[in-house]
């Protein structure tokens, strides 16, 4: 490396944050067209004759998708240069869009769907990765809530944009609109993103990888039929498919020598208990998102531009948070943030449990943002507290599985929420009411995994 270089990639790890700020730009145009179209869900239904549980892919396999990229990404980190990896993502993503704003079928619309996921999972862990070579642990907290602030806005922003869109012009605007954005990403990026660890050549595990992807296919298809009529069987047949893969995939990996990520990073318990809390308010906070626009809708007779509006309180509370968070975990230590964001998000789900049936669009508004403040406040610093607990050379398998764990989260939230919403068919109910009762015995169930978080952190603080 010549001495030009060398006082360039200097300066650049002096000053990572422009970096930082354009992968994070980039993954946020990727969260930005994914939470857009859950208001849209009501408008494709009619468009293209389809139930909720085949629509709710547009989601589900966008995240799928996501997840089994970002098992690669620590492959990937070693094996490809960092602006290699931006560049990929950006071509995935102008691919997606523009597949997906000429779609004539629903069929058309999920494939592009599925293309554009490549963005956010190579672009997501890109972002982390970068954050973990070139910022010291005691600064972690406060630049991954930084990053997270861009990412996390875009959730405040995509369901108003999307039902915005779709009141005013059409929901294939929301990808004619991103296309100009994602180009100018891309020139920005190819001149600003550099290179902060040397890359190898790798053999890539394909074996465990088509294992560990038969297991996540089977387990989202097994959830996803077992709300319909006699769909027992076939959902054991997907859960035992799925259980047999996962076995078969640490198994192998006891032996394996060829890249993809590290299992023994699970035997440490500052990971352990940090990342099952971090994918259990993942899970949440996607099928919530998913949930609530769906309810003032079919619920309340509310449209699509409102159904998208009553996310944007808590969602931007949610992004605006971040560095405060990251701040709370590097000065304050793990225990207030991670009990204080746990309670907050357990309150509002206890009031929308008893009160399931009957609420107001005025009373989501506000226990959807207490409950967004206190989810984002915990989420992003498990992840931060558990990586602050990790050796140098383990942070990037730790980045994968999280990554990895967050999508698949997510796609089960999708999945399983939207088959307790239509669950029920109490006779002498209309199809709104019988969508409440389902809803109700969902915000049961995520106050559940609340409770289960308070269990999972004591355990994370008794053990690291």
């Amino acid at each position: 490396m010549d001495s030009t270089a060398t006082v360039n990639q200097d300066q650049a790890r002096k000053h990572p944050f422009l970096a930082i700020t354009i992968v994070a730009l980039m993954t946020f145009m990727g969260v930005l067209t994914e939470t857009s179209m859950n208001v849209t869900f009501p408008t494709l239904m009619k468009q293209f004759n389809i139930s909720l549980a085949t629509v709710q892919w547009v989601t589900t396999g966008y995240l799928l998708m996501v997840a089994l990229l970002t098992i690669t990404s620590a492959f990937l980190k070693r094996r490809f240069t960092n602006k290699q990896l931006f560049v990929s993502a950006a071509c995935l993503f102008i691919a997606g869009d523009v597949m997906c704003g000429l779609a004539t079928t629903y069929w058309v619309l999920l494939v592009g769907r599925i293309i554009q996921a490549g963005c956010v999972g190579l672009s997501g862990p890109l972002m982390n990765n970068i954050i973990l070579d070139v910022v010291p642990p005691h600064k972690l907290g406060t630049y991954m809530g930084m990053a997270n602030l861009i990412v996390l806005v875009a959730p405040a922003l995509g369901p108003t944009f999307g039902g915005a869109v779709v009141a005013f012009a059409s929901w294939r605007m929301i990808f004619w609109i991103t296309v100009p954005l994602t180009l100018i990403l891309l020139v920005l990026g190819m001149l600003i993103i550099k290179q902060y660890a040397p890359t190898q050549h790798y053999e890539f595990d394909w074996l465990r990888f088509g294992l560990l992807a038969v297991g996540l296919v089977s387990l989202l298809m097994g959830f996803n039929v077992m709300g319909q009529p006699h769909s027992w069987g076939k959902f054991v047949a997907y859960l035992v498919l799925s259980i047999a893969m996962f076995s078969l995939f640490g198994w192998r990996s006891k032996y394996s020598h060829k890249a993809l990520f590290k299992l023994a990073v699970f035997k440490r318990p500052a990971f352990l208990f940090s990342f099952l809390p971090y994918i259990l308010l993942q899970y949440s906070n996607i099928g919530i998102n998913f949930m609530l626009p769906s309810y003032v809708q079919m619920v309340n007779g509310a449209s699509s531009f409102i159904g998208g509006l009553i996310l944007l309180p808590g969602s931007v509370l949610n992004g605006l948070g971040q560095p405060i968070y990251g701040w709370m975990l590097d000065h304050l230590g793990g225990k207030i943030p991670l009990y204080l964001g746990n309670t907050l998000f357990l309150i509002p789900l206890i009031l929308f449990t008893i009160f399931g049936q009957h609420i107001s669009i005025l009373n989501i508004v506000i226990l959807y943002t207490i409950f967004a403040a206190g989810r984002s406040m915990a989420f992003g610093n498990s992840m931060a507290y558990g990586l602050k607990k990790l050796g140098k050379t383990e942070r990037n398998d730790a980045n994968a599985i999280y990554g990895t764990g967050n999508m698949v989260a997510g796609s089960l939230g999708t999945t399983i929420i939207a088959t307790l919403m239509t669950s029920l068919t109490l006779p002498h109910f209309s199809v709104a009411q019988n969508v409440a009762a389902g809803s109700q015995l969902a915000f049961g169930m995520l106050g559940l995994i609340g409770i289960l978080n308070f269990w999972l952190f004591k355990k994370l603080f008794q053990n690291s």
